[in-house]
């Protein structure tokens, strides 16, 4: 059913779409800035990293990808979906405005590729935010993108066979609203909702909207509330793995088997695949996401 980050572009070889993980960690990467402690610590001056929480959505069949989120490292997570512009990058869609979801379309700017009205799809205040704030609102002046407004709950059309669905959530909207998104395939489905203040805050309930679609890539990003004892926790709200394996407890297993914990802080022991985190998320039949998982649609 997966496809391991070895074998990423076995799919070039079938003609059905599919979700492709292009980055695991917060906005902030990994190594994470300013960090000396162990989990970043070797990573220095290294080639190996972790890329910032990024999906990538190919369609073989008529030779088009897209992209969730523009991140920091959108480089080689674009080199990836296009393989080498072998692919047409058809659009980006964007969850919000904190650093590690947008800031990476500045390279679709002059000073880098100088790219002509890409697509980039946005909500509302997400919208009015690059239209109105340099150095963003070049990008739209030059139209090296061309902004599509998004309606929560409405959705669009990829493709004959792929259509993709914005879903409000709720979070630290200083800069505009945050959305997840529900991706639908010719056969199977994806939930992405990598930021979330805390799953009892939002109208939905996340353990229906489980139950209902094939895979669900799940905001991770701190395994318990004592990983940043020098940040006040209460700034930075998500729901900790921990909370999320508890309330979703009740599901069975194949339901269970369905999550996979994503967008993960650097401080976040899940990061490392053998540690006691990882086993105990394991163990509960829950899942952690890895760049280069493919989920077929």
């Amino acid at each position: 059913m997966l496809i391991s980050v070895g074998l990423l572009w076995a799919g070039k070889n079938t003609q059905s779409p599919y979700v492709v993980v292009l980055g695991i960690v917060q906005d902030g990467g990994m190594p994470h800035a300013h960090c000396q402690k162990k989990c970043c610590k070797n990573l220095w001056g290294k080639v190996k990293k972790e890329k910032v929480s990024c999906l990538g959505i190919m369609d073989p069949g008529t030779n088009q990808s897209w992209i969730i989120d523009a991140t920091p490292d959108f480089p080689e997570q674009h080199q990836i979906i296009t393989q080498g512009n072998d692919i047409k990058l058809a659009g980006i869609f964007l969850t919000h405005a904190h650093a590690g979801h947008y800031t990476g379309l500045m390279h679709l700017g002059r000073e880098v590729m100088g790219a002509k009205n890409v697509p980039v799809f946005a909500m509302p205040r997400m919208r009015n935010f690059l239209e109105t704030n340099g150095p963003w609102d070049q990008l739209v002046s030059l139209h090296n993108i061309k902004i599509t407004e998004m309606r929560k709950q409405k959705e669009i059309k990829l493709s004959d066979r792929l259509f993709i669905e914005p879903i409000r959530v709720p979070h630290r909207d200083e800069y505009s609203e945050t959305v997840g998104y529900q991706i639908m395939g010719p056969n199977k489905s994806l939930l992405f909702i990598p930021d979330i203040d805390k799953w009892e805050k939002w109208d939905q309930d996340i353990l229906m909207r489980v139950k209902h679609v094939d895979f669900a890539l799940l905001d991770g990003t701190f395994y318990s509330g004592d990983e940043l004892p020098h940040r006040d926790m209460s700034e930075i709200p998500h729901p900790f793995i921990v909370e999320s394996m508890d309330l979703f407890s009740s599901l069975n297993t194949p339901n269970r088997n369905k999550i996979f914990f994503i967008h993960l802080n650097h401080s976040n022991p899940v990061m490392e695949k053998n540690s006691a985190a990882s086993n105990m998320i394991r163990s509960k039949r829950f899942n952690v996401a890895r760049e280069g998982i493919i989920f077929p649609l």
